[in-house]
């Protein structure tokens, strides 16, 4: 008895087990456009309108509007990110901790959030850098970006010149992101 009830609660597991990848793999397959861009990392990149970024006039998480004009003839980090997105949560130390090895790059914040839930994200993990609430309507600037699937995170490099150096759609990778950083700076110097 005790043998045959093992046999099909095993097989009973196999068959849940079973059912369960089969219906992650629909969910995948019916997710939006924007998110299996991400996981697929499938990216290209349209033209990005960086006089769009610069025209915008955002809040930070004190109300202040502040206009993005501000930071424009400087090496620039810009980070479309949201509060309720875990690859834009699982970067932030990343990003954080290259702001403070690369402190001549300004790095910018971008959440396409609430600011009530950007101020409650940032009491648990604090960054130094400018964090701007842009809101859901924030979509409309990742797109003028060059990002046209809408999917967050995504990171822009810009020159001081005003050109964009990089576009990367998804989590960071601390590394690279330090090696386009490097790149990034030496350009800015020629």
């Amino acid at each position: 008895m005790k043998r045959r009830t093992l046999l099909l609660g095993g097989v009973g597991l196999v068959a849940m087990g079973a059912v369960g990848v089969i219906a992650w793999r629909e969910s995948s397959l019916r997710a939006p456009q924007a998110n299996r861009a991400v996981s697929q990392a499938v990216f290209v990149p349209t033209p990005p309108d960086v006089e769009a970024l610069f025209a915008a006039r955002l809040p930070d998480v004190q109300g202040r509007d502040t206009p993005l004009d501000a930071f424009r003839g400087e090496p620039l980090l810009i980070n479309f990110w949201a509060t309720w997105c875990p690859p834009c949560v699982a970067e932030m130390p990343d990003l954080e901790a290259l702001s403070k090895s690369f402190n001549n790059v300004q790095f910018v914040g971008i959440a396409i959030d609430t600011e009530v839930n950007v101020k409650q994200f940032l009491q648990k993990i604090p960054v130094s850098y400018p964090i701007l609430v842009a809101g859901h309507s924030g979509i409309d600037l990742v797109r003028a970006m060059g990002n046209s699937t809408g999917g967050l995170p995504y990171t822009v490099l810009i020159n001081p010149d005003g050109r964009v150096h990089d576009q990367i759609l998804g989590q960071v990778k601390a590394e690279a992101l330090g090696q386009q950083l490097v790149q990034l700076l030496a350009g800015s110097r020629r």
